[in-house]
């Protein structure tokens, strides 16, 4: 099936472009500008660039799954190319809140790890987004919220299934 063909049948179904629109609308929200101003609006002490943000959230996810954090997986998780993660995972590592632990299996590969303090802007983070997810749900109703909280989540599996 050709772009084309498959633009024009996709494109009658208007809850995906709502889908679509909303989803750009998220992006924007999220951008780096918009957290670190929203951020320092708020007077967020000990305020990490966005970068940094996103490198601690590679690292936790790959923690959380029981593998181990590199440069390569920062690279292929935040879609940018191998010198753009390692200025990003040094810059983490300068400020404190990574460390690179030689991997035992293989002495070319350095694992990342989060430091104590990674650990703590993590949790600030965490708590950050929350309240502004908080905020914006103000008023929701319980069921409402677990009724989204379900759809997202499986919409975003979907989404990474077929963006493989």
């Amino acid at each position: 099936m050709s772009i084309d063909s498959w633009i024009v049948e996709r494109n009658g179904d208007e809850h995906v472009e709502t889908v679509e629109r909303a989803m750009m609308a998220i992006r924007r929200s999220q951008s780096r500008r918009t957290l670190a101003r929203l951020a320092a609006a708020r007077e967020l002490t000990g305020a990490v660039p966005a970068s940094g943000a996103e490198v601690l959230d590679v690292i936790e996810e790959a923690e959380e799954n029981g593998a181990a954090a590199t440069v390569t997986g920062v690279a292929a998780a935040l879609d940018v190319d191998q010198p753009r993660a390692s200025k990003l995972v040094a810059a983490a590592v300068a400020a404190g809140l990574v460390r690179r632990e030689a991997d035992q299996a293989d002495g070319r590969k350095a694992l990342l790890v989060r430091t104590p303090a990674g650990r703590r802007v993590s949790a600030e983070i965490h708590a950050f987004r929350r309240q502004i997810f908080t905020e914006a749900m103000d008023g929701w109703p319980e069921s409402d919220r677990a009724e989204f909280a379900r759809l997202l989540t499986e919409f975003v599996e979907s989404l990474r299934e077929a963006s493989r």
